[in-house]
């Protein structure tokens, strides 16, 4: 249609998703007023309101949901030429969206940006920090180009591809350094600090103690590893944090770290991507770049 804009479709796309104008801006890196007026002129282009303003935000018209679905398949379509393009150059160019879980981030993406900016100056990363459930809808949605998280994920249209394999260390109090390591049975009767509700980790270090369907007695939910073990420091109980956060997050608690008994708990790591994109080559060097940053390079985890 004559005047209308892929700029404008992008914003309509983030408002939509976002439901609130100053939210939407944000993300598009833009002001509100300029954001309003480009949702308006799309408007005005299309002959029929999208949302319906209110007082805490915005809900999409009945012609606006209808218009969404159109809008995302262009963005896409329109993503996965850029994609082409990328995948016809050599080595790892241009714009890279990549996202990574909250447990894997801070120590990881350090080294990894600080390599990428000097081995591939003509990359031009873009970082999205979220959770698992939120990074598989922006990979669906081609909003991202790949993703570092826990293994598997077990979504047919992704490539799964590992990383590495770590092991989860118990964290206690600096005073009960010299106790014995608690097996599960016994850290079903602590008090155990774990992240929030929605983590994968979380979920992880849960199915190691066993709990089954019921509420730990004396679980209590931390928004970060950090807050996690501060809180342990502080003695109010014990937690589990993966081996690559250890350097970081122990280096200022009183705290005292504990390798569990076998079978130790664990995780694997690895990078997603859609098994569609024509990106599968720079995607494959990232990977290969990640492993050999990762804790135990050198250990191969792809059999």
């Amino acid at each position: 249609m004559k005047g209308l804009t892929l700029k404008q479709m992008r914003y309509f796309e983030a408002l939509a998703r976002q439901g609130h104008f100053g939210h939407a801006a944000d993300i598009c890196a833009i002001s509100q007023p300029a954001l309003s007026m480009q949702i308006r002129e799309m408007e005005e282009t299309l002959g029929a309101a999208l949302f319906e303003r209110g007082p805490r935000g915005v809900t999409l018209t009945g012609f606006g949901q209808a218009a969404a679905g159109h809008v995302r398949t262009i963005l896409r379509e329109v993503e996965a030429l850029g994609d082409l393009a990328r995948a016809a150059r050599e080595g790892l160019v241009g714009p890279l969206r990549l996202g990574v879980i909250p447990t894997v981030a801070p120590y990881l993406l350090p080294r990894l940006i600080g390599r990428l900016q000097r081995d591939h100056a003509g990359l031009d990363i873009h970082v999205r920090e979220s959770l698992t459930g939120r990074l598989l809808e922006e990979l669906a949605d081609g909003r991202l180009d790949t993703a570092i998280v826990a293994l598997p994920v077990s979504e047919p249209a992704l490539h799964e591809e590992p990383l590495f394999d770590e092991h989860f260390v118990l964290v206690r109090p600096q005073a009960e350094a010299d106790k014995p390591v608690p097996d599960p049975a016994a850290l079903r009767e602590m008090r155990l600090l774990l992240l929030e509700e929605g983590h994968c980790f979380r979920d992880q270090a849960l199915s190691f103690c066993d709990f089954g369907a019921a509420r730990p007695r004396e679980l209590l939910d931390g928004s970060s590893l950090s807050t996690l073990v501060q809180m342990v420091g502080a003695g109010i109980g014990v937690t589990l944090i993966p081996e690559m956060a250890v350097p970081v997050e122990t280096r200022s608690a009183a705290v005292a770290v504990a390798r569990l008994g076998p079978p130790q708990p664990g995780r694997r790591i690895g990078m997603i991507w859609r098994r569609a994109t024509p990106l599968h080559r720079q995607l494959a060097q990232l990977a290969d770049m990640v492993r050999a940053l990762a804790p135990g390079a050198g250990d191969d985890v792809r059999a």
